[in-house]
C-alpha cells in the first residue's frame, strides 16, 4: 500500500533569499539531524545570467532500525538524490528526493518548494510532499514502512526548527538582510544588481485565518476565503491555533482528504473542524475516514440539514415542554447543554409531535453546537471542538421506559453517532435513579466506545462532593434547580396534555410527510429487479434532467426510450419475481433491444457514494424509461472502467441490493436554454472519478 503524506503549508516571517541563506547551512551535514549523516554535490549547473541555480546531491542517510533488519538487507546506510532547483529572478526553490538504494523494491519520493508568501513579499511559504511504496523488503515489508514512517514524522517536526536555528546563526554573525537578486540587460550585455525590496508594512496575513469565518465576526469581512477554493491551503499556524496540535501525519490526513473533498464533491465543502472530527473518530484512517464522512454528506444533502437552523421553526410545544437548553460553557471553554430529561414527558411529546419533530429538536441542537464551538474557539483563543452534557434525571421512572419513546430515542442516538461523530466532550448525568441501569443497558450498545469513556454518573448528591459537577463548572453558573446560585431558563417540562395528543393515523400521516419533504425520492435495486422510472414526452427537445446519490451498493445507469407505452407490470407473488412486486418492471421481458426500444444514452457504472447529475435532449416524442441496475462485482472487474481507490469498497452492506435517492425533472426546449451549463452527465460527489459521460444520442 502506497503511504502518503502532505504538509501544511509553514510561513516563515523572513524574507526569501534569507531562508535560503539559512537552508544551504544545512549542507554537507546537519548536527541537528542524526540521521542525516553527509551528502556531495554529483553535479551543478547555472544559467547564462546566474538566474537559475541546479544542484544535485547525493545524500545519505542513517536509519534507526533493528541490526538484524541492516544485515538482512545488506547495508549500514541509505543513499538519496537530492534535484535543487532554485530560480534567484521568481523567488522559488523546488526540491525533488528519490531513494537510490533499494530503488527497485522501495520506491520513494518527495517534493518540496519553498515560495514566496501571496501576500506579503517580506515571507516564505514551505510545502511538503511525499510518498512510500514498499513493494518488497526481504518479508518484512510492514515492519520496513513503520520504521521509515516513523523516521520521516521526526524529521518533519525538526524541519522548521533547523531553519529557526540557522536564521539565529546567521543573526549571530551579523547576518539579518540580504538584497534581492535582479538583473538588467545593458548593451547586449547582462549585469547584476541588487534592489532592495519595497517597504511592506508587517501585518497578520489571513492564511486560513479568515477561513470559515474564524477571525471575522462581520459577515461582509473582505479576508474572507471562498470554501473550496483550489488555492485555499490550509496554515500549520491555523492550524494549531484553530483545530489544535496534530502530528505531521494527522495533518497530512486533514489536508488529503480536505483536498480530496474540493476536487471530487460537489457542494458545500464542510469546515476543517468538521472534518476533523470525522478522522478523529476513526483514528486518522484516512480510507476510513473518508467513507465515514461521505456517508454523512450524503445524508446532510439528503435532509438539507445545512439548511436546519434557518428553515425550521420549533413547534410550540416543544418551546412549552422540552427541558432542554444552552447554558454558559463549562471550565474548559465548551459550551454547556442542560437536559432535565427526568421532568420531561417524553411519551406526551412522541404522542402530540412525532418521531420526527423530536429528531429535527435533537439535530437542530447539535447544528448549535457545532456553532457555538465555532464561536468559543473565536472568544477563548484556543480550539475546541466539542460541548459538554449535562443530563439532571431527577424525576426519571418507569413511564420514561415507554416503548415507543425507547425507540425514538435509540434512533436519534444512532443518527447522531453516524453525523456527529466526536462532538460531545463530556456528559455529566446527575441524580441517576434506581431505574437508570435498565435504561442504560438499553442505549449503551449503540453508543461509541469512544464517547461512552466520556461518561460520568452521579447517584443522588453525589455531585456535590469532592470530584463532582465543581470540578467541571463553575460554581457561580450552577443552575439553581441543582442547588446553585445561577437562574436558568430551561422549560421546567412537565406534562403534555392529553388533548394536544394525535391519533396514529395522523402522526403516520405527518412522518411520511417529513420523511419524505425532501425533492429527492428513495428507491431500491434488488439484484434480478431493476429500478425503473417511466417518463412520457409529447414535445419533442424537451429535457429530462437528473440527479441522484448512489447511497448502498454500485449500480448501472440506462435510459430507453419507446414509442409504446409499457403495459402496466403484473404482479408475482413466488421466487425472484417477489422482487418484481417491489420495482415493477417497465420493460417487458419479450421487448427487443433495437426493435421495441433503444439505448439513448451509454450505460453508466456508478459506485456507492456517487452523486450523478446529467441531462439529456430527447429528438422523438415517446415513452423514455430511466434504470438504475444492481451491478454485481463480477460486473465490475470484466469493466474497462479503472479502478481507482474506491471510497466506499469495504462498507459492509447487503450483496444484492442498492439504494439511491434520486431526483428527476423534465423542461420545455424554452426553459431549458441558459438554464443548465452543460447537458453532459457527470460525476460530481463522492468520487476520484470525475468525468462525463458521453454526449446525449438521438433516439431510435
Amino acid at each position: 500500500m502506497v503511504q502518503e503524506y502532505q504538509s501544511p503549508v509553514r510561513v516563515y516571517k523572513h524574507p526569501f533569499e534569507l531562508i535560503m541563506a539559512a537552508y544551504v547551512r544545512r549542507f554537507p551535514k546537519c548536527p541537528l539531524i542524526p540521521m542525516f549523516v553527509d551528502s556531495e554535490i554529483i553535479s551543478e549547473s547555472q544559467s547564462d545570467d546566474g538566474c537559475v541555480l541546479v544542484t544535485e546531491r547525493r545524500c545519505t542517510i542513517d536509519i534507526e532500525a533493528p541490526r538484524l533488519l541492516k544485515r538482512i538487507a545488506g547495508v549500514d546506510y541509505l543513499y538519496f538524490i537530492q534535484k535543487n532547483s532554485l530560480n534567484r529572478r521568481d523567488r522559488t526553490l523546488h526540491i525533488e528526493v528519490h531513494n537510490e538504494t533499494f530503488s527497485n523494491r522501495v520506491i520513494v519520493r518527495e517534493r518540496c518548494s519553498y515560495t514566496v508568501h501571496p501576500e506579503n513579499e517580506s515571507w516564505t511559504c514551505f510545502e511538503q510532499s511525499a510518498s512510500l511504496d514498499i513493494k518488497s523488503f526481504f518479508g518484512f515489508e510492514s515492519s520496513a514502512e513503520k520504521i521509515a514512517m516513523k523516521q520521516y514524522a521526526s524529521s518533519i517536526k525538526k524541519g522548521k526548527e533547523i531553519i529557526e536555528y540557522y536564521l539565529r546563526e546567521l543573526e549571530k554573525a551579523g547576518v539579518t538582510y540580504i538584497p534581492r537578486w535582479t538583473s538588467t540587460v545593458d548593451s547586449g550585455t547582462v549585469t547584476w544588481r541588487h534592489q532592495l525590496p519595497p517597504p511592506s508594512a508587517a501585518r497578520a496575513i489571513p492564511v486560513n485565518s479568515a477561513k470559515d469565518g474564524l477571525h471575522c465576526k462581520d459577515s461582509s469581512c473582505s479576508a474572507e476565503l471562498v470554501a473550496g477554493s483550489p488555492d485555499d491551503k490550509l496554515d500549520a499556524d491555523y492550524i494549531r491555533r484553530y483545530l489544535g496540535d496534530l502530528t505531521p501525519l494527522q495533518e497530512s490526513c486533514l489536508i488529503r482528504l480536505r483536498q480530496w473533498l474540493q476536487e471530487t464533491h460537489k457542494g458545500k465543502i464542510p469546515k476543517d473542524q468538521h472534518v476533523l472530527r470525522f478522522l478523529r473518530a476513526r483514528d486518522f484512517n484516512l480510507d476510513k475516514a473518508r467513507e465515514f464522512l461521505c456517508q454523512s454528506l450524503t445524508w446532510r444533502r439528503q435532509h438539507q440539514v445545512d439548511f436546519l437552523l434557518d428553515t425550521w421553526k420549533r413547534p410550540q410545544l416543544l418551546q412549552d415542554y422540552y427541558s432542554g437548553g444552552w447554558h454558559h460553557h463549562d471550565k474548559d471553554g465548551r459550551p454547556l447543554y442542560i437536559l432535565r430529561l427526568g421532568q420531561m414527558d417524553t411519551k406526551g411529546l412522541v404522542r402530540a409531535l412525532g418521531e420526527e419533530a423530536l429528531l429535527r429538536q435533537v439535530l437542530s441542537i447539535n447544528e448549535e453546537g457545532l456553532r457555538r464551538c465555532e464561536e468559543n474557539t473565536r472568544v477563548f483563543g484556543r480550539p475546541i471542538s466539542s460541548w459538554t452534557c449535562l443530563v439532571d434525571l431527577d424525576g426519571l421512572n418507569m413511564r420514561h421506559l415507554w416503548r415507543p419513546g425507547i425507540k425514538a430515542l435509540l434512533r436519534i442516538i444512532e443518527i447522531v453517532e453516524a453525523n456527529y461523530p466526536e462532538t460531545l466532550g463530556r456528559l455529566l448525568i446527575l441524580r441517576a435513579p434506581r431505574v437508570f441501569p435498565v435504561l442504560w443497558t438499553l442505549v449503551s450498545p449503540l453508543i461509541d466506545e469512544n464517547t461512552r469513556k466520556k461518561f460520568l454518573v452521579y447517584a443522588g448528591n453525589d455531585y456535590q462532593g469532592p470530584g463532582g459537577l465543581v470540578d467541571y463548572i463553575d460554581r457561580e453558573i450552577i443552575p439553581d434547580f441543582l442547588q446553585g446560585d445561577c437562574m436558568c431558563d430551561i422549560p421546567e417540562g412537565g406534562m403534555v396534555p392529553k388533548f394536544l395528543y394525535r391519533t396514529a393515523e395522523e402522526l403516520e400521516s405527518e412522518e411520511n410527510r417529513l420523511l419524505t419533504d425532501s425533492i429527492y425520492k428513495s428507491a431500491s435495486i434488488y439484484k434480478g429487479a431493476p429500478y425503473e422510472l417511466l417518463i412520457e414526452i409529447t414535445e419533442a427537445s424537451s429535457v429530462i434532467t437528473w440527479d441522484f446519490d448512489v447511497s448502498k451498493g454500485d449500480v448501472v445507469f440506462n435510459i430507453y426510450h419507446s414509442r409504446r407505452a409499457p403495459q402496466p407490470p403484473r404482479k408475482e407473488t413466488h421466487g425472484i419475481a417477489s422482487l418484481g412486486a417491489v420495482n415493477p418492471q417497465l420493460i417487458d421481458k419479450s421487448w427487443v433491444l433495437g426493435q421495441d426500444y433503444s439505448m439513448v444514452e451509454k450505460a453508466l457504472m456508478c459506485r456507492e457514494g456517487e452523486s450523478v447529475q446529467g441531462s439529456h435532449i430527447t429528438r422523438w416524442p415517446g415513452f423514455y424509461i430511466l434504470q438504475w441496475r444492481f451491478l454485481s462485482s463480477a460486473a465490475c472487474a470484466a469493466s474497462s472502467m479503472p479502478r481507482v481507490d474506491d471510497v466506499l469498497a469495504s462498507l459492509q452492506v447487503s450483496s444484492h441490493k442498492c439504494k439511491i435517492m434520486y431526483y428527476t425533472e423534465v423542461l420545455a426546449s424554452c426553459d431549458f436554454r441558459g438554464s443548465m451549463t452543460s447537458l453532459e452527465s457527470c460525476h460530481s460527489g463522492f468520487s476520484q472519478l470525475s468525468g462525463t459521460t458521453t454526449s446525449s444520442t438521438i433516439s431510435r
